[in-house]
């Protein structure tokens, strides 16, 4: 038996990395997984990774998913997600929010039309996707909706400062935005037994984005933590009862060790402290 047997997960950002992890894990628990992001074909992005590819492998191992090309940042496009969620399996139990957009500059150098459009897929798309998949969750009386942050989300605090940064002020706002989103949201809908969660990496975790923007070398880099962490925390924020995790915002191998799947842990929200949201 599944953790997620007969149910429905939409997970974004499914084309590479963490959430291509994330749906193939739910797959293996026995959730019908919809897809979504950009990239929808092999070679339609500079990053290795695509919908078609996800769903492949899932498909290979016997799951059960759809691929649903979307760009969270427009309304439209979340509302034809949740339709397309809706008219293939009938009922949405897990919303994944993962994708993000991020380009690394200073704000002096920062495009306005650039800076408005990761907002709009960073903290817009959760709540669009939120907003449309809520009805249904609240008529059965149960869903998950898990917010994936990041550590950028901590903030250099006061100065004087030892460097000038290295042009994350815009996904560092845009994630500490998600978080306080988190958990106004899930004070909101507890009510109708749906828990609302975010977590960031403990580690930084090495995928096509995290390489390609110079964050680690490699997958064996010893300063990353294992993909596979990700989608375990995101499993288990999606499965565990509501008292236990609804308003949390972690991380990862935090959360993990906590509730006992993994014996060791170390990084944000371990050895040195997370964002202001991960502490109440």
């Amino acid at each position: 038996m599944g953790r997620l047997d007969g149910k429905t997960a939409v997970v974004t950002g499914a084309s590479r990395g963490i959430g291509a992890r994330i749906a193939l894990l739910f797959a293996e628990e026995g959730a019908n997984v919809v897809c979504a992001a950009r990239t929808v074909n092999d070679g339609d992005h500079i990053l290795e990774g695509s919908l078609s590819h996800t769903i492949r492998q899932i498909k290979d191992k016997g799951g059960e998913a759809l691929a649903v090309a979307a760009d969270v940042s427009e309304e439209q496009d979340c509302r034809n997600l949740i339709d397309g969620a809706l008219g293939a399996y009938g009922r949405i139990d897990v919303l994944i929010n993962n994708a993000a957009l991020n380009y690394y500059m200073p704000v002096v150098d920062y495009d306005v039309n650039r800076w408005r459009r990761a907002f709009a897929v960073n903290v817009h798309g959760p709540f669009m996707l939120s907003k449309f998949a809520l009805p249904g969750m609240i008529e059965r009386g149960s869903g998950a909706i898990v917010n994936i942050s990041s550590g950028s989300a901590i903030g250099p605090g006061r100065g004087p400062y030892d460097s000038v940064g290295r042009g994350a002020s815009m996904y560092g706002a845009s994630k500490a935005a998600l978080e306080r989103f988190t958990q106004g949201l899930a004070e909101e809908v507890e009510q109708f037994g749906i828990a609302v969660s975010a977590f960031s990496p403990s580690q930084v975790v090495p995928t096509p984005g995290t390489v390609h923007h110079g964050l680690v070398d490699g997958e064996d880099d010893p300063r990353g933590e294992p993909t596979e962490y990700m989608s375990k925390a995101a499993l288990l924020l999606a499965t565990e009862p509501l008292a236990r995790v609804s308003g949390r915002v972690t991380y990862s191998q935090q959360i993990l060790k906590e509730f006992g799947w993994i014996e060791e842990a170390r990084g944000t929200g371990v050895d040195r402290d997370g964002t202001g949201y991960s502490q109440i």
